[in-house]
């Protein structure tokens, strides 16, 4: 039976890991709305390719030239703010929401508002408004199934398990590029962004370097998986075999192993509660080796720490550490800042104490989100 699907950021390396998956099984899909900021040339190749029903670009600025790209295909056109979160309200039995950063909060959220499932691979919304988001999820009656290869990889644990029969949650780190490098403060972009394992875009590439991905990610799971944040556990493990770990309270601990490729929990969730082909090769242990684990250094890598603090101390304070890395984090890809300041400027603005009340709507936490970028623009302007 032929399926219907939206991919919302379909240009990045989510979106177009995900339809190289529906290209490989085509009969099973149709394409209703794809989306990018402004990559005209390449969502418009998609939409064509795909017979797609509208796509979509956020910078208005571009629409003409999508518009021109679409020219005689009968695809439909739209640009902004608007156009993306009505896209995204367009009933399909799946969307997948791969919008990098707090950019991604208003179309996913209207994703859920229309009641169907959600592949989520945009960690800083559930980041930046979990509550909210959780709460629209149960009103609407929406499924929320994670593509992030940690949570992913839990959410597999956890199937045919209780959640209250779980002891702990153990999220697996690579460690990214630098986790040997001495000297952080001389680290260069080209050098942050150069993940030994994984093939991301920059900034996820970055907050991987800073440890800051994997901090998102524990407050993402304390959102998704309610056993509480003392029973999430963070280990170093280089290799990224093992994907994440769920222990119960008989002693068994069940692992989820796979390839370093988003292909696998994207699959996870397009054929979900099924199976489906992949490209990937078998997992070749005994040519692997070697499995091996260490404990995050939060001296050196502060980013987990500051997101567990953060995700304690709840209210705005998770909003206000994902807006502030943002910002630091494109700060550091110009050239503007150190990689060593990053954290810095995290925690000075989690620090400053002017910050929104808890946001209790999703205008509530965009105004948290802007008010947040600001303060730490201007701590940067500051330095």
């Amino acid at each position: 039976m032929t399926r219907t699907i939206s991919i919302l950021g379909a240009t990045g390396s989510v979106g177009e890991q995900t339809l190289d998956l529906v290209r490989r099984n085509r009969d099973d899909w149709r394409v209703v709305a794809l989306t990018a900021n402004c990559q005209v040339a390449t969502l418009a190749a998609a939409a064509r390719e795909f017979g797609a029903e509208i796509a979509v670009v956020a910078d208005e600025s571009c629409l003409a030239d999508l518009r021109e790209a679409l020219a005689g295909s009968g695809i439909e056109a739209a640009a902004g703010r608007t156009a993306l979160c009505e896209a995204a309200a367009r009933p399909v039995d799946l969307t997948v929401a791969a919008i990098v950063g707090c950019a991604g909060l208003g179309p996913t959220m209207a994703a859920i508002e229309q009641g169907g499932t959600i592949a989520l691979a945009n960690k800083e919304a559930l980041v930046s408004a979990g509550e909210v988001m959780t709460a629209a999820v149960s009103r609407h009656g929406a499924t929320l199934l994670p593509v992030d290869s940690e949570h992913n990889a839990i959410f597999q644990c956890l199937q045919g398990g209780r959640i209250e029969d779980v002891r702990s949650i153990t999220l697996t780190a690579s460690g990214g590029p630098l986790r040997l490098v001495e000297d952080l403060s001389e680290v260069t972009p080209e050098q942050a962004i150069a993940h030994p394992n994984w093939d991301m875009g920059a900034k996820i590439s970055v907050d991987s370097a800073t440890m800051f991905n994997k901090g998102l990610e524990l407050i993402e799971a304390h959102h998704l998986f309610p056993v509480g944040l003392e029973r999430i556990r963070i280990v170093v493990h280089p290799q990224s075999v093992i994907h994440s770990m769920v222990e119960y309270r008989d002693g068994s601990t069940l692992a989820q192993l796979g390839p370093s490729d988003m292909r696998v929990p994207i699959a996870s969730c397009l054929a979900w509660p099924a199976r489906m082909d992949t490209p990937m090769a078998p997992l070749d242990l005994a040519a692997i080796g070697e499995l091996s684990f260490f404990a995050p250094d939060e001296e050196r890598f502060p980013a987990t720490r500051l997101a567990r603090e953060a995700a304690e101390a709840g209210g705005a304070a998770p909003a206000v550490l994902n807006a502030a890395n943002e910002i630091a984090v494109e700060a550091f890809l110009k050239r503007k800042i150190a990689f060593s300041r990053i954290a810095v400027l995290v925690e000075r603005v989690l620090a400053d104490g002017d910050h929104p009340d808890a946001p209790r709507s999703l205008s509530d936490v965009l105004m948290v989100d802007e008010a947040s970028r600001r303060r730490a623009t201007e701590m940067l302007e500051l330095a």
